[in-house]
């Protein structure tokens, strides 16, 4: 199997207009509809992860609808645990994540569907959870990403929602 070829574009830019491929407007998402579409995104991958083929690659650079769920778990886990650090600390600095790494390291396209779908669903309502019943002055507590990117509870919450609303699009769900 080819290897895919890490993704280096900073996504940033999604914060501030429509994505053009898979139409997510992030700034047109309510501060409250963050946990209800976080639920909502993430629970159509349970049938995209019963297809016969969810570890066929349609091309060899590209990742299998697999191999985008296991990535959804794993950016579903990392986003709570930065919403909770950005609760706990205005200003905390997030580590750095190599998705690419984490995928080849976490070996993905050899994991088990079933275990995958299982994982993602507690992933995505940890996830909601962190976002349910937000308000005032938390939606507004900082956080900056280890290149300097800087987001709010708020921003990190539609930020993710485009990831999880822009792979779907990419297995075509």
């Amino acid at each position: 199997m080819s290897s895919i070829e890490p993704d280096a574009k900073d996504w940033t830019w999604t914060l501030d207009r429509a994505c053009p491929d898979c139409g997510f407007d992030a700034a047109a998402v309510p501060p409250d509809d963050i946990a209800r579409l976080v639920t909502a995104y993430t629970e159509q991958w349970a049938g995209v992860l019963a297809r016969p083929d969810v570890a066929t690659r349609p091309d060899p650079t590209t990742w299998s609808p697999l191999e985008y769920a296991c990535h959804v778990r794993d950016v579903c886990d990392l986003f709570a645990d930065r919403v909770g650090l950005m609760l706990d600390e205005d200003g905390a600095a997030f580590a750095n994540w190599d998705q690419d790494a984490t995928a080849v390291e976490s070996d993905y396209a050899s994991q088990d569907p079933r275990v995958v779908a299982d994982e993602l669903a507690v992933a995505a309502d940890r996830l909601a959870q962190a976002y349910a019943g937000l308000s005032g002055p938390a939606w507004e507590r900082r956080g900056v990403r280890s290149n300097g990117s800087e987001f709010t509870v708020l921003t990190l919450g539609r930020y993710g929602l485009h990831d999880l609303a822009h792979h779907l699009w990419d297995v075509r769900a």
